[in-house]
């Protein structure tokens, strides 16, 4: 007879457990166990089955290797249902220390600049759901969600936004995030491209067909794309996390992922 691996795994018949290491710093372990300490001192918590050093570890191993929560489960011995619970949870606590908008632009001013840029998280939809099929990904065919990000001249990111169907505009993201008018009242140049254009305020963008255009045209869009170049770099810190690689949660939770892993980039140890 001739046993399906597959078809065991997915009834939690064969659950083998193994040892593995994690890339991210014990620092940083500690930080988000000291954070849900804090959640669970002010809730008043009664005993888990997990500590939190533990509920923490399993929340990083499942944003760092997307592994499934039968998996996680498996590994930290625990249900399912429970690894989901404990990472819903911790991910709810991480997302609340993420800046908002107006706080992440507090001390720019005119005269500095930042990086406004998008990107797309791919999910796990059929060619029939059009409002998270993009347009500018057709190529390739990709369904998945707009996120924006606001990111300092050497590329770390100050802002990440909430996400949004794929088919949304790079420029009607921006607008309905209020990045726009955000970086006007205070100023700030904004460094973006060409599906900018239109933005008015303080947003440059390259100009069309420069090859076309005399010479000072040419050598402002290589001076702008040099200065936006390291903006992919918030996206490349982002995407390190394998969760957002390709998620396969619901469209409604990737927002707070987001916002969760912002938090895990710019945590401060010391805190």
């Amino acid at each position: 007879m001739v046993i399906s691996l597959n078809t065991l795994a997915t009834e939690g018949a064969l659950v083998v457990p193994y040892p593995a290491m994690l890339d991210v710093p014990h620092e940083l372990v500690e930080h988000v166990s000291w954070l849900l300490h804090e959640h669970r001192r002010a809730r008043n918590t009664r005993w888990r089955k997990l500590g939190c050093f533990k509920q923490a570890l399993l929340t990083l191993v499942h944003l760092r290797k997307n592994e499934t929560f039968s998996q996680l489960g498996a590994g930290f011995g625990i249900s399912q249902a429970t690894a989901w619970r404990y990472v819903d949870e911790t991910l709810d606590v991480l997302a609340g220390w993420a800046p908002g908008l107006h706080e992440a632009l507090t001390g720019l001013g005119e005269g500095d600049h930042v990086i406004v840029d998008g990107t797309l998280i791919p999910i796990d939809r059929i060619a029939a759901d059009k409002p998270y099929y993009s347009m500018k990904h057709r190529k390739h065919r990709k369904h998945g969600m707009n996120v924006r990000v606001i990111a300092r001249p050497d590329g770390t990111p100050l802002w990440f936004s909430r996400a949004t169907p794929g088919r949304t505009h790079d420029l009607t993201a921006a607008r309905a995030h209020g990045i726009v008018q955000a970086c006007l009242t205070r100023q700030v140049l904004v460094l973006a491209d060409r599906a900018y254009q239109g933005a008015g305020a303080t947003v440059r963008t390259p100009y069309y067909h420069h090859r076309e255009q005399p010479e000072h045209y040419q050598q402002f869009n290589r001076d702008h794309a040099r200065l936006r170049a390291p903006g992919e770099r918030a996206f490349a810190q982002l995407k390190s996390w394998r969760v957002l690689r390709r998620a396969r949660c619901s469209t409604r939770r990737i927002s707070t992922i987001i916002q969760a892993i912002h938090t895990l980039l710019t945590c401060n140890y010391s805190g």
